[in-house]
């Protein structure tokens, strides 16, 4: 615990030095957003110092040899350890904590929109607990399963001892708590409004929680990206004698392909995260009409954030693979097929991005070669389909917790899918753009292919890092009531949707009161 307590002290310490030192260059308030900008950094750089990174890194810096963490009690968790499996249970306590939170703001706009009107918040408020809700969920989704079982199981899948940088590891978790700190003390100067998307201008204009956001957001993509450039090095490099190309598990192929996508693409988030952090805080104006417009943010921002759907999904993918070979006791149907198809969507999700944009007023002649394009990646998500399908017939099935959670995220994504072709096809997503259709698609996209995934490899793999084994009838009532409570919350949205229910906006017409307070109970 002295490493967690040193890091929390070090931390603060190097906040509170951040803001007097930008107070003493340049004057002006402690809750400046410049000021808030350099603490922290500073910040980060003490909890990162606190944690262990004086030992891991600074000794080295001096001539001396480097310490780590070889302690394999209890204690390891709250220092700096480089054990992999250890870095894989704190992700997946943390994000699992994150999850919560993120779900208890979902309650509460679930409760708005029960009723027509604002009853238990205002609009602004209701904003901001929306673009809570989304951040915090889509940080669960972009590392829950890639950060928790990508490091605990890609390892020993492929017969190594550790990952290729086992300290830069350790850094890739170390930097999320901060990032969860940051985002929840936004509402401390004034939250933010202006969604999990921040598009701009409205994240240049709103309130300076949006400063946090952004810090925090830009250290997630740094996260992400060293726990990218890891797997990547371990897989190619680490593999045991005989690990060949052609015998690597599919979890291992789907972590793989996920980890390509997370080190070539997070950089654009970021990057146009600081170009809105120098529009708050230096007066710099890359956005205005004159110069790219709020189109400029969109066309950076979706370049990064529709290849992070695959980011959130390929896990997924690999994760269903895994359970369905092991609940049908069969060989993988297709197993060349979908190490293509998922090498397929690395390609293609790069190319898509501007589907997301067709009523922005971007240039016409773009439409039809972003429709046809975004409709072509379904043909290797198809194939995955299919391999599961031939997988699972005529298999020995061996229905526990784990497969129930499969047919749940089969059935779920395959809607997330099919209602996703309407949103690719300009004709149709002109009509249904912004409406709660589109919210609807989107949790089944991410929570059928992403969140399902994760509770699945939950039960899963929760045998082998435990050493204990769940209650299996417990476990597959738990699934059967997730996989309904979710269909009936999200079945009604579509149907809002197609009639014009706007999402983002706490009130509605009385004509779509029956659907959302069923969604809501």
């Amino acid at each position: 615990m002295k490493y967690l307590i040193r890091a929390f002290v070090l931390g603060l310490v190097g906040y509170v030095a951040g803001v007097a030192l930008t107070l003493a260059i340049r004057g002006g308030s402690a809750t400046d957003e410049v000021v808030v900008v350099f603490g922290f950094i500073l910040a980060l750089i003490g909890w990162l110092a606190g944690i262990g990174g004086i030992e891991a890194f600074g000794r080295q810096w001096i001539g001396k040899t480097p310490q780590v963490s070889t302690d394999r009690t209890w204690r390891r968790y709250f220092q700096f350890s480089t054990d992999h499996k250890g870095i894989g249970i704190h992700y997946g306590v943390t994000l699992l904590a994150v999850l919560l939170i993120g779900g208890l703001s979902a309650m509460i706009i679930r409760i708005e929109l029960a009723t027509p009107g604002m009853s238990i918040v205002d609009l602004e408020e209701f904003n901001k607990i929306t673009s809570m809700h989304g951040i915090l969920m889509i940080a669960v989704a972009v590392a829950g399963i890639i950060g928790a079982f990508g490091n605990y199981i890609i390892p020993i899948q492929i017969g190594a001892a550790d990952m290729a940088f086992p300290r830069i590891n350790a850094v890739s978790y170390w930097l999320v708590p901060p990032v969860a700190i940051g985002l929840l003390s936004a509402p401390l100067l004034g939250s933010f409004s202006a969604g999990w998307t921040a598009y701009a201008p409205l994240s240049v204009i709103g309130d300076s929680g949006q400063i946090l956001f952004n810090m925090a957001i830009i250290s997630f993509g740094l996260s992400s990206i060293l726990g990218g450039l890891n797997i990547i090095v371990t897989v190619i490099t680490m593999r045991a004698p005989g690990m060949t190309w052609g015998r690597l598990p599919i979890f291992t192929w789907a972590g793989f392909a996920t980890a390509i996508l997370a080190f070539s693409v997070t950089q654009f988030f970021a990057a146009v995260l600081v170009l809105v952090t120098m529009a708050r805080v230096a007066g710099t104006d890359f956005f205005g009409p004159e110069v790219g417009g709020g189109i400029m943010y969109q066309h950076i921002f979706w370049f990064y954030s529709h290849p992070a759907v695959y980011i959130m999904v390929l896990p997924g993918f690999g994760v269903i693979l895994e359970v369905v070979t092991t609940f049908a006791r069969k060989p993988l149907f297709a197993y060349k097929a979908v190490v293509g198809s998922l090498l397929t969507i690395v390609g293609l999700s790069v190319v898509v991005w501007a589907h997301h944009m067709f009523t922005s007023g971007m240039a016409d002649f773009l439409h039809a070669p972003f429709m046809i394009l975004t409709e072509a990646i379904s043909i290797p998500t198809g194939v995955i389909f299919l391999s599961i399908i031939g997988t699972l017939w005529q298999g020995k099935l061996w229905f526990r917790t784990p497969l129930v959670l499969a047919f749940g995220w089969l059935f779920n994504f395959l809607i997330g899918g099919i209602t996703g072709i309407f949103l690719a096809d300009v004709a149709t997503d002109i009509h249904l753009h912004d409406t709660y259709f589109v919210v609807a698609h989107f949790h089944y996209t991410i929570v059928g292919g992403s969140i399902f995934a994760l509770l699945a490899a939950f039960f899963y793999w929760f045998p082998k890092i435990t050493g204990r084994m769940y209650n299996d009838t417990m476990g597959k009532i738990f699934a059967i009531w997730v996989t309904v409570a979710f269909n009936f919350t999200f079945i009604p949205l579509f149907w809002v949707g197609i009639n014009g229910m706007n999402r983002r906006i706490g009130e509605y017409p009385h004509a779509y009161e029956s659907a959302n307070l069923f969604a809501s109970v």
